[in-house]
Parts: C-alpha cells; structure tokens; sequence
C-alpha cells in the first residue's frame, strides 16, 4: 500500500471510531508508520471534517511537525520499540473507560474478547504528568499486549496493519460493554 491510500485508510477508521461511539467529535488520536514516516493525525482535529492534507508528518527519529497529536510522541516511541506495529489508535470508548477507573487490569467476560486479550493492562498515570510518563508507560505495555488503557483516559491500541488496530480498539470495547451489561444481571 502507498502512502496515500493509507492516509485515506487511517482518516477512514478514524472517522469509524467517532460514528461507533469510541470518541467523541474531538478525542483520540491515530497514525501509521510508512518507512521512517510517522502520520499522526493533528491536536484537537475533528473526526468529522479529516481529511487525508490535514494528517502531521513526524519521523521514526522523534522529530515532529508543528500541529501534531498531542500523543505524537507516545506513538512515535510505540513504533521505535516495537517495528511490526505499523498503526496505533487512541480511543475513548466510554464503557472500557468506565469498568477500568479503579486501576484494575480488564479481563473481558465474552468469548471473542478472552480470545484477543485474556488480560488488558490498565496504566495508572497521574494527570499532571500524562505527558511526561505516557510515552514509555503505554508503549511497555503494547510489547506484551494488543491494547492497554490509561486508566480515566481510554484505550491505545497497536498492531501491524491499520484495520486490525481499529480492529482491536473496537473489540475492547464491545468486550467491555458485555462485561457492563453481564454486570446488570446480578
């Protein structure tokens, strides 16, 4: 795939995980690794209104351009420690965030989800140092794991293709609303 149909895929998914309800308007963030290129979509962009032009060019190397995520640099180290991923998103999807807020590891109830990801590690990051600690936290976690959620914060997923990180962010969080629902009949 060339670098413009995986701009068109990336802001495609992207625009999917705001119509399914994992983010709101303006939440989350995604990108994928082309070569040394990382595409990361831009701070505060609205999933709605995306386009492909608007994606920000940072390097495997950590140089960024101007107007990238504010994630830019998590991703950026996801792609430097682990080169098989070659696309991550972060989503907010409200039920993994809601059955997660007391720091303790997701294990999914549901067949497909004990499948993916038998465990979900959640990481506990003080808010006021959310920038500073994140980077290394989160991509600790996805060595070993297909996701991880930032406790209060919502879900990073990565993987070696585009479709399977949007994959696994929304199976965690189907995984966590049956949980939720399976939680009603007690």
């Amino acid at each position: 795939m060339n670098r413009k149909q995986l701009k068109q895929q990336l802001v495609e998914h992207y625009r999917w995980l705001r119509q399914y309800g994992c983010n709101d308007s303006h939440s989350g963030n995604a990108s994928f690794r082309f070569r040394d290129e990382v595409w990361v979509t831009p701070t505060g962009c609205c999933a709605d209104t995306l386009k492909e032009d608007d994606l920000i060019l940072c390097h495997i190397d950590g140089r960024m351009e101007e107007g990238a995520s504010l994630d830019a640099p998590l991703h950026i180290k996801v792609y430097q420690q682990d080169p098989t991923a070659k696309a991550m998103f972060h989503s907010h999807g409200p039920h993994i965030v809601a059955l997660t807020l007391k720091g303790d590891d997701f294990v999914p109830v549901d067949f497909e989800g004990q499948y993916y990801f038998p465990n979900v590690p959640v990481i506990s990051i003080p808010y006021e140092q959310y920038v500073e600690l994140a980077p290394e936290a989160v991509s600790t976690s996805l060595k070993d794991h297909k996701v991880a959620v930032v406790k209060g914060h919502g879900v990073y997923a990565s993987a070696e293709s585009i479709n399977l990180a949007y994959k696994w962010s929304c199976s965690v969080e189907l995984s966590a609303k049956t949980a939720w629902l399976a939680g009603q009949l007690d």
